[in-house]
């Protein structure tokens, strides 16, 4: 027996501590009823109430892309499990709750571009169906932090080798049922490339400070990075300006891409960021949020990694031997 529990105790402890360094799933928001999640989320009271309030500033307007969502279905856009102490509640973009993924490899491409001149195009698809539960629950949302170890440890295919599962995606009109987590084939779908060859890596990821400033540099020196933050019913009307909270309650968590800042002709401070609702949300897809003081979170939870040139050399080598037998 003894010989049986040592192993047995060894289990055990590894699992806990497993488990312990995991981020923590902090949900805090309230349970909303059957009538609220049925009903329209875009209204006309809200975009009154923004429109007319001298201090908000933005302009707010019934979205196109959302004439046909429930709360409940916008909520389904929403696919953020909180990494750092922040109350922000993840639950499932399109069929799938995987925000956390998008604004994750958006950005490491993004980062390939302007380190080395690469334009590449890496696959949220991998990230969400091979990741695992070590970044959350896939289609039922994630944690942003984790898919950047993803990149590290095991990189991240193209989009050629691994497309989207869901074609329809976030321009969908409707997303009930969602779709469960995709499964991981580890197998390119074109015939001629190659899942290990096809990864793309970076070094460990990191957190930025909070501190504006902080964030500013590190989005000047190395390029984009990925934030968290909460959604309120408002932000599904935002048309343009710079946005704040106004009006409405919590829909969930969601990560986007940061891309950079300014300050607006009535002299509020912003970031810009790109969403993935498509062009048809907000200002041709980009909305602008008031930099300096953590709105919704914003600047609370700021993640990004370096690109790695592992495994670049396979690429450049393939690339001599096409050039090579073009002559």
């Amino acid at each position: 027996m003894k010989d049986l529990a040592s192993p047995l105790l060894f289990s055990a402890t590894f699992l806990l501590l497993l488990f312990a360094v995991r981020p923590k799933q902090v949900i805090a928001v309230e349970q909303l009823s059957e009538v609220k999640l049925n009903s329209r989320i875009l209204q006309d009271a809200i975009v009154k109430q923004v429109n007319e309030n001298p201090k908000a500033r933005w302009e707010a307007a019934l979205n196109p892309r959302f004439s046909n969502y429930s709360v409940s279905e916008f909520k389904h856009l929403l696919g953020v499990k909180p990494t750092p102490k922040k109350e922000l509640l993840g639950v499932p973009v399109g069929h799938c709750g995987s925000c956390w993924a998008f604004g994750a490899v958006e950005a490491l491409s993004d980062r390939f571009c302007i380190h080395f001149d690469m334009n590449i195009s890496l696959s949220a698809n991998d990230v969400v169906a091979c990741c695992g539960f070590l970044c959350g629950s896939g289609c039922n949302g994630g944690y942003p932090i984790s898919a950047w170890r993803y990149f590290a440890r095991r990189g991240v295919v193209t989009e050629e080798c691994d497309p989207y599962f869901d074609d329809v995606g976030c321009s969908h009109p409707g997303c009930e049922p969602t779709f469960p987590t995709p499964i991981c084939v580890k197998k390119c779908v074109k015939g001629n490339l190659l899942w290990k060859r096809s990864k793309h890596y970076s070094v460990l990821p990191y957190r930025i400070n909070s501190n504006p400033a902080d964030i500013m540099a590190e989005i000047y020196k190395n390029g984009p990075v990925e934030v968290a933050f909460t959604v309120y019913e408002d932000f599904a009307h935002y048309k343009s300006g710079v946005y704040k909270h106004v009006t409405g309650g919590v829909m969930g968590g969601h990560a986007v891409k940061l891309i950079g800042w300014g300050t607006s002709d009535d002299g509020e401070d912003y970031w810009l960021l790109a969403n993935q609702w498509n062009r048809g949300w907000g200002d041709d897809g980009y909305f602008k949020i008031i930099r300096g003081v953590d709105e919704c979170g914003i600047e609370s939870d700021v993640v990004a990694g370096l690109p790695s040139t592992k495994n670049l050399v396979h690429e450049v080598a393939d690339t001599e031997i096409v050039e090579d037998a073009s002559f």
